[in-house]
């Protein structure tokens, strides 16, 4: 992966741990005055009789939703009535897609978040557009431009060939409609794709002049290039959005009231079986007991559920969900003893224990490392044992390494930062990208989604395939764009904008410019492996909308998982807590 950065210039649900009386705990936080220059909070903790002092905060906010909130939140759902109603609906939708106008309702059936109804179908439309090669030379954008998207998408190899006959038109040759899908396809451009850059800035800057100059008088249309234009459609996950789309595409000219029947009757019972998913989750993670025995780390058990309905779209991968919902709380709990709480020497410990992965360990950790290191062991060994039970194949040796490597990139960036050294970007890269915590959530979910487990496969995924870090790297770098001013302002070691900015004498706008631009080139590899990767279908996606999800909660280059962004939250109530109206 080198060699890549330097081109940029640079389950189920069972209890791993008693959940510990209240009357047991006794713990007082209390946060110090801030230094003068703002740099390092600091905060005291006491647990039991042990008095740990001099320790970074990390600034964040209580969760919004304790235990209790949500395992009060109700759907009302006849769910069996319900079911049989969207049987019925399905079928009359299939009916549909055997109609003209198919790849425009493919397109909105996957926006609407009901994609997965009509897999064999819709494979079956694009199959034949794949094969119709004089379809592919139709001198018409829209349909060009569409086709091209869809079947990229869905993992179909179409050549850039296909905009060939476009490249000496103006734009005052095409409709917006035409431009707008354009604009859309240049997103599933692969590394090395001229001709797609060139149809991206030609669509973005004829787009946007139209904008200004209100040369577009169709509403919807107007509203559709504006939202394509702060976020294309190809980095978009389903259900977070789905609300969204359904109240746009209830507006429409065209839309088929069939179609948002069933999207929005599916949206109520996809809704109550998240809910149930997130109670199930919460009941684990207060189990635990680690929200209270660490109480300087994020407790975000509903926003990591949340990011788990973007990641595993498909309604049969609900235990799925769950474990990768206690894997990000897991990996957020060791980000913030390691770039928040812990000491030098406490995280040496704690990095040598987890080399060994043996329960003797923990007699050399300090009372609240001890609490996560046990954790954290039940839980890899928990894993392992039903992937052995289930797939009959022996999983802990990667499960290990993956958290093991993560810990170890922690440990490289702890010690930078008490050193005070600053990396050049690449050195930065080189590691952040495991550091982002990647690994373990990857690793955890390509066994129970994958079907045949084989060994080749399993080696390429824990050697870290190019699929892996790319996304990994693409995630670093959104991250970073979010949450760097506050981490470097609490005491953290320098991310990706600040590297640049110390490595070029830059101001931190060109930083920022230059870590779009990497993110856009690092997706345009992304693309490429998507479409010839040796993992299954559902490992793909996930690899995918793990990408997509960060991006949407680091929206905007703000930090909504740690400091409770208000436009995050806001989604997430919609999606998890709100029927839709």
């Amino acid at each position: 992966m080198s060699s890549i950065i330097v081109q940029f210039a640079i389950p189920r649900d069972t209890s791993f741990i008693s959940k510990v009386s209240s009357k047991r705990r006794c713990f007082t936080a209390a946060t110090s005055a801030t230094s003068r220059d703002g740099q390092h909070s600091r905060c005291s903790l006491q647990v039991g009789n042990e008095i740990e002092t001099e320790r970074r905060t990390g600034g964040y906010q209580p969760t919004l939703w304790d235990y209790d909130s949500i395992q009060s939140f109700r759907f009302e759902c006849k769910e069996e009535k319900q079911l049989e109603k969207a049987a019925t609906l399905i079928e009359k939708v299939k009916r549909l897609l055997l109609q003209e106008q198919r790849l425009e309702l493919i397109d909105d059936l996957r926006r609407l978040g009901i994609s997965c109804h009509f897999r064999n179908e819709i494979d079956q439309v694009l199959n034949t557009k794949y094969l119709e090669k004089n379809e592919l030379d139709e001198r018409e954008l829209y349909s060009t431009s569409l086709r091209f998207r869809l079947l990229r998408q869905y993992g179909f190899n179409v050549s850039q060939d296909v905009f060939d006959c476009f490249k000496h038109d103006k734009a005052t040759d095409f409709d917006t409609k035409g431009l707008l899908q354009l604009y859309e396809a240049s997103f599933l451009a692969t590394h090395g794709e001229e001709l797609l850059e060139i149809a991206r800035e030609f669509a973005a800057k004829s787009l946007h002049k139209r904008v200004v100059d209100h040369e577009i008088d169709d509403i919807h249309l107007l509203a559709s290039v504006k939202a394509a234009l702060e976020f294309p459609s190809h980095w978009m996950v389903q259900m977070p959005n789905a609300k969204a789309f359904i109240d746009a595409y209830k507006k429409r000219p065209d839309m088929n009231p069939i179609v948002l029947e069933l999207a929005i009757l599916d949206l109520g019972i996809v809704q109550a079986q998240f809910l149930g998913e997130l109670k199930e989750s919460s009941r684990w993670w207060e189990s635990t007991g680690l929200a209270l025995d660490l109480p300087f780390i994020r407790d975000r058990i509903v926003e990591s559920y949340y990011w788990a309905t973007g990641t595993l779209e498909r309604r049969e991968h609900g235990s799925a969900r769950i474990l990768l919902t206690k894997v990000f709380v897991l990996t957020t709990a060791l980000d913030d003893i390691y770039d928040v709480y812990g000491t030098l020497e406490e995280l040496q410990l704690f990095t040598d224990a987890i080399r060994r992965w043996d329960v003797e360990s923990i007699d050399k950790l300090p009372p609240y490392m001890k609490v996560f290191y046990l954790a954290l062991h039940n839980f890899v060994n928990e894993m392992a044992y039903y992937t052995l039970k289930d797939k009959d194949f022996n999983s802990i040796r990667f499960l290990r390494k993956a958290w093991g490597d993560l810990v170890e990139a922690h440990m490289i960036e702890a010690t930078w930062y008490h050193k005070g050294y600053k990396p050049s970007l690449e050195e930065y890269i080189n590691n952040a990208w495991i550091s982002l915590g990647g690994l373990p959530i990857l690793s955890h979910l390509f066994f129970p989604l994958t079907e045949s487990i084989e060994e080749e496969a399993v080696k390429s995924m824990h050697k870290y395939h190019d699929i892996v870090r790319l996304l990994c790297t693409i995630g670093r770098l959104v991250d970073d764009m979010g949450t760097s001013l506050d981490e470097v302002k609490r005491g953290d070691v320098p991310k990706a904008v600040q590297c640049y900015m110390n490595e070029n004498n830059a101001s931190e706008e060109e930083a920022r410019k230059h870590i779009r631009s990497l993110i856009e080139q690092t997706w345009k590899m992304m693309n490429k492996e998507m479409m010839d990767s040796p993992f299954s279908i559902y490992f793909v996606e996930v690899c995918a909308n793990v990408t997509r999800m960060t991006q949407l909660i680091y929206q905007k280059e703000s930090d909504g998982f740690g400091m409770q962004h208000s436009l995050v939250n806001k989604n997430i109530r919609s999606l998890l807590f709100e029927p839709y109206e």
